[in-house]
């Protein structure tokens, strides 16, 4: 059996401020090795679960923040950017299972900790696929679904996975900590946390036939809001993507991964100033 594992920050319990979370922090060497355990946690339950194959990509920030001695030996490690599928990058054929861990909600959800959509605040207010609003873990998943491989575990902040079930009703959701403002949570202790994680990676394999891939079928149109009208102004600059709003752009096609990596070009085109 093979697990790929894509591993977040902001999701992560103990974490509650997006400080903690920005490499050029001095705190933020502190709260990776939180969002280490939980990987590994992760690794032990997927290998309980009868994983023999594991893949972790480094899904956060510049994707540097996990330590490659670390990390649970038996896993390989996807690290560094830019790459092709950012946070799926490492996901192909062969997978049976995918596992999300320390992720967060979409821009704008209530009660989510450092919620945003593939970029900060300031970048991006939403997106939306066929008209459905989408998060980082849907979206990501679909990315999954593509290679024919379910998302089967989902972990970050209580938000997030109720979210995330909104998307795929029998992905196995970890809560590790309540979100009470945007950059504050009440969380669980670390150690409790990653027991948590470690048993629902165990039973989200022993679940795998009853969790189905999050697909999209036919063709997909997505549309992003941005937050000033100039970074709109930049993305529309690109060939096939249409404006329509101030803030608002829209491309679409038939095969879902080709416009999964417009969107992230798009993205990184609106961060830059």
């Amino acid at each position: 059996m093979r697990v790929f594992i894509s591993v977040d920050m902001e999701g992560v319990a103990g974490v509650a401020d997006g400080r903690q979370t920005d490499p050029r922090e001095p705190d933020f060497v502190r709260y990776r090795e939180l969002m280490q355990r939980e990987c590994n946690a992760a690794i032990e339950g997927a290998l309980e679960g009868g994983a023999q194959e594991i893949v972790v990509n480094d899904s956060h920030w510049h994707q540097r923040g996990l330590s490659p001695l670390g990390l649970h030996p038996r896993a390989e490690l996807v690290a560094g950017s830019p790459s092709k599928l950012w946070m799926c990058e490492g996901m192909g054929p062969g997978f049976d299972a995918a596992f999300f861990v320390g992720y967060h909600a979409s821009a704008g959800t209530r009660e989510a900790v450092i919620a945003h959509s593939y970029a900060g605040a300031d970048v991006v207010q939403a997106i939306r696929l066929n008209g459905k609003p989408q998060s980082e873990g849907s979206l990501n998943g679909a990315v999954c679904a593509y290679f024919d491989c379910p998302l089967a575990l989902f972990t970050g902040d209580a938000a997030a996975v109720s979210e995330m079930h909104g998307f795929v009703t029998e992905v196995e959701g970890v809560v590790v900590k309540e979100g009470l403002g945007f950059q504050s949570a009440r969380s669980l202790h670390p150690d409790e946390a990653c027991a948590r994680i470690r048993t629902g990676a165990c039973r989200a394999l022993e679940r795998l036939g009853n969790i189905p891939p999050l697909r999209v079928e036919g063709r997909c149109e997505l549309e992003i809001d941005f937050t000033n009208p100039g970074q709109a102004d930049r993305t529309e600059l690109v060939w096939g993507v249409r404006r329509l709003s101030d803030l608002g752009v829209a491309f679409g096609g038939d095969d879902y991964l080709e416009v999964y990596k417009l969107m992230l070009a798009l993205v990184i085109l609106a961060g830059y100033s």
